[in-house]
């Protein structure tokens, strides 16, 4: 105990009046409650003598806890349990056998971790938060790892239960490095709309292409955890996973994402032509109703088929998904255009993930991903005109 205590004291030595008192506070209040933690179990306080003890103290053992507020030094009491099968060392619940930092900090690695922050830094930065707290590589590391496992459990969670209306699908490209070297591989990734109207994460996960074969097992693997066949599927159109949604769930109801399609437009169109057409397009996507959205098509092939025939035949190349949402509650239009729930996730991804240039590993990827969720520093909401939702239920039934 006298060299953990002499470390703390070091530190403090340093700090400002206020911190060292309350990291004083903060030693005295562990210790309070792991005592009171250990009568509990034993049954019976110190030196307490009743026919419910069934174990003994016998001292103390010394350890140093990083905290919000520093290192703080504690003395753990130790006990001796009476069970069936003989006597046994106490483990404390409250502080875990090997733990070294409060839950609170391991929660701010994480959140650091998912914000972007590479483990130099973090390190670096948390020092200074802590007091002079130990953050070694190796302990970043064993946090990230345990978000890892996180992640691996929640892949494998049950989706038959949760009533999914909708699904989102689409993929990001991330430079990653694969033996020594730096590709770029998407991350597929699944967002479902619940009965409520509340968008969950479903899935991520990393494959070497946007295939057929690979949005196929991406799919195969929601339906295996129970994901039902959805009332509508809104996607960015890749011919891959088209492919993988008449196979998976053949006859599903899917929505082009307007915006993918303008820019697939916007590639055959030049400069000075593309403001005029994206107004007539919008006159087809944001039309009153279908019959006005046809029309408006039919005005867009005729003018532009002469002098653009690329743009038209890209446009026809959407077909009929383009226009799917008219099917549904006008109030929910806005959402079902788009595949903006889902590119919510994949910028706010980019974002934490440009900082760190090129990803050391494939499962350093969806751990970010998911941590922005888990952590609660990517909140999805609820989509707009979740009201009618029973009107799609209902006819669903039917």
């Amino acid at each position: 105990m006298v060299e953990a205590t002499q470390q703390v004291n070091s530190v403090e030595a340093g700090a400002d009046p206020l911190t060292a008192a309350l990291r004083q506070e903060a030693r005295g209040w562990l210790e309070t409650m792991l005592r009171e933690e250990l009568a509990v179990v034993l049954g019976g306080a110190r030196h307490e003598r009743t026919g419910a003890r069934h174990g003994y103290r016998h001292g103390t053992r010394p350890r140093t806890v990083t905290t919000g507020l520093g290192p703080v030094g504690v003395a753990v009491p130790r006990g001796r349990l009476q069970t069936p099968t003989g006597e046994q060392e106490w483990q404390s619940q409250l502080l875990p056998r090997y733990a070294r930092r409060a839950r609170a900090v391991d929660a701010a690695l994480v959140g650091l971790y998912c914000a972007g922050t590479n483990t130099r830094r973090l390190k670096r930065a948390l020092q200074t938060l802590l007091g002079g707290g130990p953050v070694s590589r190796s302990a970043v590391s064993r946090v990230v790892a345990g978000l890892q496992a996180q992640y691996q459990a929640w892949r494998q969670r049950d989706l038959s239960g949760l009533g999914v209306v909708y699904v989102y699908l689409d993929a990001m490209h991330v430079k990653v490095r694969v033996l020594k070297r730096m590709a770029p591989l998407p991350v597929q990734a699944a967002v479902g709309v619940l009965a409520d109207g509340q968008k969950v994460l479903l899935d991520l996960a990393v494959y070497a292409s946007e295939s057929g074969a690979a949005w196929g097992d991406f799919l195969e693997r929601l339906t295996a955890r129970g994901l039902p066949r959805p009332a509508l599927v809104i996607g960015d159109g890749s011919k891959g996973l088209e492919a993988a949604l008449a196979r998976v769930w053949p006859g599903v109801l899917v929505q082009r994402c307007v915006v993918h399609k303008l820019r697939n437009l916007a590639a055959y169109c030049p400069k000075r032509l593309y403001p005029a057409v994206r107004a007539d397009y919008h006159r087809i996507v944001y039309a009153t109703n279908e019959p006005e959205a046809r029309r408006a098509w039919l005005r867009f092939t005729a003018r532009w088929g002469r002098e653009l025939p690329q743009v038209v035949t890209s446009l026809e190349e959407a077909g009929p998904a383009l226009l799917t949402f008219f099917q549904f509650p006008p109030s929910q239009w806005k959402t079902l255009r788009t595949t903006n729930a889902i590119e919510r996730v994949i910028e706010e991804g980019r974002r934490r993930i440009k900082t760190q240039g090129v990803l050391p590993n494939v499962g350093a990827v969806v751990t970010i991903l998911y941590g922005l969720v888990a952590t609660g520093q990517l909140v999805l909401r609820r989509i707009d005109g979740y009201q009618d939702l029973g009107k799609v239920l209902n006819r669903t039934a039917a």
